[in-house]
């Protein structure tokens, strides 16, 4: 058989590849043409390596080819290019001559970049010096990372916009009603004129009234765009984290305000709510036989309407003035007619304030789920409305509908709307948007936000679609009788919020009467919200409450509109010395920002002039070598967050490590000093380490110097190019030249390797020549030479342990004799066995066992399995329900395994030799453990019948016996219980398992009086099906998405634990075991919750193979969103929303007075009290009730 050839490696191609540059450092016989080309070749010992060998591992030789790039941030005088007669440069004309000519001459200079000169010792461009080539990017950065705090006068305010108020938790109930109140002129003046009440308790400060006052003057005279209301809050008494109804909160503050007011001497200002802000309604019942009327007067301050989807204001007004017809069993007794009577019953609408609130029912209590809930219904409102079509008698109303809406009296003009955004009545967001009667503008108030809306209608464009090139839009007759009807071309939103509030362009109310169409190009537009609760309209023409100029928005002179009235002088002191003080901060800020840019343009000066001039000039020349990380360093040190002080290294060679950085002394922002340790670009001797020179970047010694004195970096230590570390140029010179010569080796022995058939040879290690051969042997280890191959690793792949030859042929390949002679060469005490040696007789005997001597192994085996087959078949299967009521005894679960294994394969496993049981047993001779506590019979221990006892004692050498027997459910045995023992056995472990109880929804909540280690109730079968949201109504409570999974209640799960494992580790463990998120888990240890998540598994007494208990708590949705979920609440499962307490303990509510004259009389008689209204369905409760009657929600005490 012919030899097996050695594959060889394809040779490569020769000359340059395709779109390859020649480079002068590739030219033959160049040694320079790296920093080790001159190993193996000009230098093959250590001996003959010189200063300029160890220069150039650095690139720091004469000859490198790395040039001293020229500096680019250097500024230099721009020369232009001159232009050829054919309109291009020379350069540009040369360069398509030039591409396939390769010229070769003394001054050719690559070219530089961040990539070719990335390594490049003498290139110090690409550091990071654009960073300060632009002043103002630069002196952004520096002020960025020096922290010079905020600046205060970005709080300035825009003299013409109004401010924003800060929002305290969750009072943006009442900042957006303080802005609607604010842009009333009158009742503006009417707080600045009100006297506040003091006594002998309370403060002038105190009082709501001058809080009041001190917030409207910081709303007209602050200097700052937000006023903080939070001492207002705290003289209301208000709950600045509890969010409450807002029109709720107008009401009883109005109330308050009209109870301040009435204490006034000025009669205007005593009635000054009444006049603004009251109007009058009658409710008539007219008796269908005898047409008497009776009438009933009540004053409103705000006119309430339920809404209807796409419904208009005035169509609500329509229906909540619509008379209602009594009969059946609601007729009307008739004192006239002294009988039960068919009536009409309707309201009429008698006088109206200046001032007009809608308050829209947006939120509605609702029966079904006895909770409050947000009617998402929208509707359109106008920009202004005739209320002349709503005010008197309907004969009258009627009248007024054929005036034009410039006749009527009482137009009213849209002024603000408060709008409420979230999908829930418990929880949500308030805002306003509000015309200023300032600037003759909308704004848009989010709490400290501040938005100006150009304007609430959009100005159509007479080209488009809707105008048809200023076609009047087609008319429709309206088809509801007296009612107008809305017609949208087009819905808009208003500015860029998220409010749902959009403008129906191009709208008009279509009147009943076709005569009339002409007046109705004169209608309002209309604007439909989601969202709003409230809208504030004010009659036009009113003086100081009317809004000058046009509705479209546009402004008049500002001093006209400039309220004449300022406020009272203590008010207006809190906001001078407010104003003063923010003046203050900003000329402060202002002065340390002068220092700053002083000191900022000093810096930049000093870097920018050391960068500029720290290049070399030439090699010779003095110079310094660095690091790129410490120049990088440098350069954006003062435009970067300076680092956290550290203890600062010796600057001493001796103290020098590796692992240390540059490390920023703790001193003034004006003189800040730092020191860098070169650590990564030194080696443990303190010397340049060469393997680290592509980090190295050399500069000039006067510019270190100057780094140093002028801006306080320090290099350390202070090394020059001469400095390379011989010891290591030394050392990677060896591995240099290990890589180089190799290779020639491999060559040279795969030259004589092969051996014929009929010629003797060696035997050598197949692993160990695989891996010689190698370009780079996974053996060699840097600095040491390779193993031989009789090495320990690969000796026993051709000697055997008796020392002949292996009888393994696949681990062994023959080599010639020449071959052989050729590694002896190198590796001298080889002595490897020749090809005509004898496999070992020994090792060959061993391997051939005869096919009777496992037959009987098999005999062996099936003869013990037949003996045991009980133990065989149900051993370590927990099953014990076949040794009710027979003896049994106790053997060690890893003798069980084994013996199993053994059985399976008695020819290649070990068959086992003892029995023992005195682990099971402490040192007194008795029971370490009590077979009837779950815990202590763990699975290192398995129950077997006796008789397999009896015959595991004739087959193998076992004791001690431990015999138990199950009766009626628990253990007898005749060893006693040895308890100080067993709780050592128990407490006396690193790891053990524990079983995890995971209780069901049914089950009841553990407890230690009530807790068993039984099922809490009998085992079901899991189905497992997904939870859908169809399944609500069974359980009461929707499951969130991110823990809907299976969840087999009832079941166990072992899992194993540590002794230092804290509570919060189990139950992130059992998050991932099971998926149920930390937050809703329960873990109780016998019957006691585990509530400290710090606690250790030890501390706690867990002993080992333990329970506990896994209880599920479930996800209350009303808690996760603000969306409302109907629940089917019939079958208890659903949980009541627990109403807050709304307005009590507050000002507001009643809960304290202020003011002397505002606390009630003392009486000897007891106070009368009245019916208690319910904060959550306005229901009536008899004095004394604790809950409501009709929704069970708890009542406010009185």
């Amino acid at each position: 058989m012919p030899p097996k050839r050695t594959r060889r490696t394809s040779p490569g191609p020769s000359g340059l590849s395709a779109g390859e540059r020649l480079k002068r450092t590739k030219l033959t016989g160049n040694a320079d043409y790296s920093a080790w080309g001159w190993v193996g070749t000009e230098i093959t010992d250590v001996s003959g390596i010189t200063q300029e060998h160890r220069l150039a591992t650095c690139g720091f030789s004469k000859n490198s080819p790395w040039p001293l790039c020229p500096n680019k941030y250097v500024e230099q005088r721009k020369t232009p290019a001159k232009v050829s007669a054919t309109g291009g440069s020379e350069a540009q004309e040369q360069s398509g001559a030039v591409d396939d000519v390769i010229v070769i001459s003394d001054d050719e200079r690559p070219l530089c970049s961040n990539k070719s000169c990335k390594h490049n010792p003498y290139c110090l461009n690409y550091l990071g010096q654009d960073k300060w080539e632009d002043a103002d990017k630069a002196y952004e950065a520096y002020v960025k990372a020096h922290d010079f705090g905020e600046n205060p006068s970005v709080h300035s305010r825009d003299l013409l916009t109004p401010i924003g108020l800060k929002n305290l938790g969750a009072t943006c109930y009442a900042n957006a009603y303080l802005q609607v109140w604010f842009q009333d002129l009158l009742f503006r003046e009417g707080v600045y004129q009100c006297q506040p009440s003091q006594d002998s308790e309370h403060t002038f400060e105190e009082s709501p009234i001058f809080q009041l006052q001190v917030t409207f003057a910081a709303m007209q005279h602050s200097a700052l765009d937000t006023f903080n209301p939070v001492k207002l809050v705290e003289s209301l008494k208000l709950r600045a984290t509890e969010q409450q109804d807002a029109q709720e909160f107008s009401k009883l503050f109005m109330a308050h305000l009209d109870t301040e007011f009435k204490k006034q001497c000025n009669p205007e200002l005593q009635s000054l709510i009444t006049n603004q802000f009251e109007g009058k309604l009658v409710y008539n019942t007219v008796c269908q036989r005898c047409q008497r009327r009776s009438e009933r007067d009540s004053n409103f301050l705000e006119l309430e309407l339920n809404l209807e989807n796409n419904a208009t204001l005035e169509e609500r007004l329509y229906a909540s003035l619509e008379p209602e017809l009594l009969s059946g069993d609601n007729k009307y007794f008739c004192q006239q007619c002294d009988s039960l009577q068919d009536a009409k019953r309707y309201t009429e609408l008698r006088q109206l304030p200046p001032v007009l609130h809608f308050s829209l029912l947006r939120f509605v209590y609702d029966v079904s789920t006895m909770e409050r809930k947000k009617s998402k219904q929208s509707i359109l409102f106008p920009t202004f409305i005739d209320m002349d079509h709503f005010l008197g008698p309907a004969e009258e109303r009627a009248q007024r509908k054929k005036r034009s809406a410039k006749e009527s009296k009482n137009l009213y003009e849209l002024r603000g709307v408060l709008l409420h955004k979230g999908a829930s009545a418990y929880h949500g967001h308030y805002e306003a948007q509000v015309f200023d009667v300032r600037n003759q503008s909308w704004y848009r108030f989010n709490d400290e936000e501040v938005i100006r809306i150009e304007s609430l209608v959009p100005k159509l464009d007479t080209t488009t679609k809707s105008g048809k090139a200023g076609k009047e839009p087609k008319k429709k007759n309206g088809t509801t009788g007296h009612k107008p009807r809305v017609i949208p071309k087009k819905r808009r939103r208003i500015d860029d919020s998220d409010s749902e509030m959009d403008i129906v362009e191009c709208s008009t109310l279509l009147p009943s009467n076709p005569s009339q169409s002409s007046k109705a190009l004169d209608g309002p537009d209309y604007i439909s919200s989601k969202d709003a609760y409230m809208l504030v309209y004010a009659r036009a023409g009113d003086q100081k409450s009317s809004i000058p100029g046009n509705r479209d928005g546009r402004t008049e002179a500002s001093d006209a509109l400039t309220p004449s009235f300022t406020p009272p002088l203590r008010a207006m002191e809190v906001v001078i010395a407010m104003n003063a003080a923010h003046e203050k901060a900003c000329e402060e800020y202002s002065q340390r920002e002068k220092e700053a840019r002083a000191r900022f343009d000093q810096v930049r000066h000093t870097v920018m002039d050391i960068y500029r001039t720290w290049n070399l000039s030439s090699r010779d020349e003095d110079s310094v070598v660095a690091s790129r990380q410490s120049l990088e360093s440098w350069i954006s040190r003062h435009l970067a967050k300076p680092k956290p002080p550290k203890r600062t290294p010796s600057p001493s060679l001796a103290a020098v490590e590796p692992s240390d950085g540059h490390v920023v002394l703790p001193t003034d922002v004006s003189s800040p000093h730092a020191v860098w340790t070169l650590s990564d670009v030194i080696c443990s001797h303190g010397k340049l380490d060469p393997d680290k020179a592509g980090d190295m970047k050399v500069i000039r010694a006067v510019a270190c110097a100057r780094m140093e004195k002028e801006d306080g970096y320090l290099l350390t230590p202070k090394l020059t190019p001469a400095d390379v570390c011989p010891e290591c140029v030394e050392r990677m010179f060896k591995e240099k030249l290990y890589q180089t010569e190799h290779p020639q080796l491999v060559s040279q022995f795969d030259e004589v390797a092969a051996v014929q058939d009929d010629e003797d040879g060696f035997y050598i290690s197949k692993a160990w020549l695989r891996d010689w051969r190698l370009a780079k042997p996974k053996m060699h280890v840097e600095g040491e030479p390779d193993p031989p191959p009789d090495a320990d690793e690969y000796i026993r792949d051709v000697i055997c342990e008796h020392g002949d030859l292996a009888t393994n042929i696949a681990t062994r390949r023959r080599i010639s004799a020449e071959a052989y002679s050729f590694l002896q060469s190198i590796f001298p005490n080889w002595k490897p066995p020749s090809t005509t040696a004898e496999p070992c007789p020994v090792c060959e005997a061993l391997l051939h066992i005869t096919r009777e001597d496992k037959r009987e192994y098999r005999k062996q085996a099936e003869e013990e399995k037949a003996r045991l087959k009980h133990m065989h078949d149900n051993a370590l299967s927990g099953n014990t329900a076949l040794l009710e009521d027979v003896p049994c005894a106790i053997v060690p679960s890893q003798f069980v395994r084994s013996w199993r294994q053994w059985v399976m394969r008695p020819s290649e496993l070990p068959r086992p030799e003892t029995v023992d049981n005195s682990g099971f047993m402490c040192e007194h001779g008795l029971l370490a453990f009590d077979p009837n506590i779950r815990g202590d019979l763990d699975a290192s221990m398995t129950i077997i019948k006796q008789s397999d006892w009896h015959a595991l004692e004739q087959l193998y050498s076992a004791g001690p016996l431990i015999a138990i027997q199950n009766s009626g459910g628990r253990y007898t045995h005749e060893l006693a219980v040895c308890a100080p023992c067993r709780l050592k056995r128990r407490t006396s472990f690193d790891m053990t398992e524990i079983t995890i109880r995971i209780l069901g929804l049914k089950d009841p909540t553990p407890a230690p009086d009530t807790y068993t280690e039984d099922l809490l109730q009998p085992p079901k079968p899991v189905q497992t099906t997904l939870l859908t949201y169809s399944k609500r109504h069974n359980e009461g409570h929707r499951k969130s998405k991110r823990i809907r999974q299976v969840r087999e209640y009832g079941k166990r799960r072992k899992i194993t634990i540590t002794k230092a494992m804290s509570v919060k580790d189990l139950k992130l463990m059992l998050n991932e075991e099971l998926g149920i998120p930390v937050i809703y888990q329960r873990l109780f240890y016998r019957g006691k919750e585990l509530e400290d998540s710090s606690a250790t598994m030890l501390s706690i007494g867990i002993l080992s193979n333990d329970i506990l208990d896994l209880k599920e708590e479930n996800e209350d949705i009303t808690l996760l969103s603000d969306t409302d979920v109907e629940i089917d609440g019939s079958n208890g499962g659903h949980k009541k929303r627990v109403e807050g307490q709304a307005f009590g303990g507050t000002l507001l509510g009643g809960g304290s007075s202020f003011g002397h004259s505002s606390a009630p009389p003392p009486s000897s008689s007891p106070p009368a009290v009245g019916p208690i209204a319910c904060p959550a369905c306005t229901y009536e409760n008899e004095p004394g009730e604790a809950a409501c009657a009709m929704c069970e929600s708890p009542l406010l005490s009185v």
